[in-house]
Order: C-alpha cells, then structure tokens, then sequence
C-alpha cells in the first residue's frame, strides 16, 4: 500500500522560510516522479513542483520559481520542498503525490493517483 506522510508546515511571517518533507513507502520510490501540490481555501489543487526519479529534473509553478526547491533523496525514500521568501498568497494545504503513470510529471492532479494527508501552510503578512 503506498503511503505518503507530509510534515513541516507552520506558521510563517512573509518572507520567512519551511521546509516540507515528504516520507514515502509500499512502492519502488527510485522509479517514481514525485510532486507537491497545494489547495488553498476556494481554490483549485494545483501543481507546485514535480522531481522525476532518472535524472532527478524538476519543474515549479511560474509563481514559486525562484523561492520554492524540490529535493530528493531515494535512499531514505524522502522528498523535500525548502520554500523561501514565503508569501501569504503561499498559505494552502501542501499535499505530495505519486504519479500513475512512474516517472512522468504531469500537472493535472487526475494524473497522479496516491496523495499524501497534507500540511498545512500558513504565512502571515
């Protein structure tokens, strides 16, 4: 059974900085792609960032670009999000997710089939 445990969030001032941590198990993770996703209240899920498992390439949202890094490290099954220079546009649910499809990093949330329990974020003006 895939299981993902998100932890890290808090509550931040602007311009202060998270880390989220994403702990993943009961599937091959080295084959995966792994993305963080975020639902802030009345909003739409959306795709944050995404690491694939070959060549660990990543890809953010035009709005994080430049303050969030996604990381991971496959030995300890372990995905990272460092979010700097935070912003309260930024408060939200933070969930991560493995695709259905192994190492493709899709930004549809239908594209991705185990989803983690969230944390949440939020950031103080």
């Amino acid at each position: 059974e895939v299981q993902l445990v998100e932890s890290g969030g808090g509550l931040v001032q602007a311009g202060g900085s998270l880390r989220l941590s994403c702990a993943a198990s009961g599937f091959t993770f080295d084959d995966y792609a792994i993305g963080w996703f975020r639902q802030a209240p009345g909003k739409e899920r959306e795709r944050v960032s995404c690491i694939n498992s070959i060549d660990s390439n990543t890809y953010y949202a035009d709005s994080v670009q430049g303050r969030f890094t996604i990381t991971r490290d496959n030995a300890k099954n372990m995905v990272y999000l460092q979010m700097n220079n935070l912003k309260p546009e930024d408060t939200a649910v933070y969930y991560c997710a493995v695709p259905k499809i192994r190492n493709f990093c899709f930004t549809s949330t239908r594209a991705f089939g185990s989803w983690g329990q969230g944390t949440q974020v939020i950031v103080s003006s």
